[in-house]
């Protein structure tokens, strides 16, 4: 019973311990750049030694790969929660505003994924994994469509709820850049919420936008 009671104080420390170590990285990561930090100032920023960040983790690939799936896997847990919440149907606009209230609209988390964005594109292997993320939160997204469909219309001219899924996507990591750009969240949020409705409806009853 004392070696059980040994071990999962261990285990409990050990995942406290990542979990700092990936907030410190956060923060450090959002400030500086990847590709600017070393292992030696997110043990610094976190409070541990180089040790406990090898025991964690084989190199800042892994974390920053770590950090990245931890947030992706959040947004994808929030679309598809906000999507959950209708019935057959789809009130797309409701939806819409259910979606754009709880997506994660963070500069520091834009800066970031950024960053990743840029180190996936000269390395194979790590834009396959990314691609393997982004495809989950299409699918989130996609699958919610097709149950609403005989229930709700979707504009012939995105085609499938493939589709659909593609271009909610591509309208939210257009809107993030803008947002990298001009810090205005309020702005964003709304953006996202006409464009959005504009793309899965025929964009009747949207407010007037300002204009980027």
């Amino acid at each position: 019973m004392a070696v059980e009671g040994t071990t999962g104080r261990v285990t409990r420390r050990r995942v406290r311990t990542r979990a700092n170590l990936l907030d410190a990285a956060f923060s450090v990561f959002a400030a500086k750049g990847f590709g600017h930090v070393s292992i030696e100032e997110v043990c610094e920023a976190a409070g541990y030694s180089r040790g406990a960040f090898y025991s964690n983790f084989s190199s800042l690939d892994e974390l920053f790969f770590a950090l990245y799936r931890e947030r992706a896997d959040l947004i994808a847990e929030q679309v598809a929660g906000a999507l959950a919440l209708d019935g057959p149907g789809l009130d797309v606009p409701a939806a819409v505003d259910r979606v754009t209230d709880v997506l994660l609209l963070d500069r520091d988390w834009l800066l970031v994924k950024t960053d990743f964005l840029v180190h996936a594109a000269r390395d194979p292997e790590v834009a396959r994994s990314l691609l393997e993320h982004r495809a989950r939160l299409r699918q989130a997204i996609a699958d919610r469509l097709a149950r609403a469909r005989g229930h709700t219309a979707l504009p012939a001219v995105l085609g499938d709820t493939d589709g659909a899924a593609h271009a909610v996507v591509a309208a939210y990591d257009g809107v993030t850049t803008q947002l990298l750009l001009d810090r205005d969240v309020e702005h964003a949020r709304a953006w996202l919420k006409q464009l959005l409705t504009a793309l899965l409806t025929d964009g009747s009853g949207t407010p007037d936008h300002r204009q980027n």
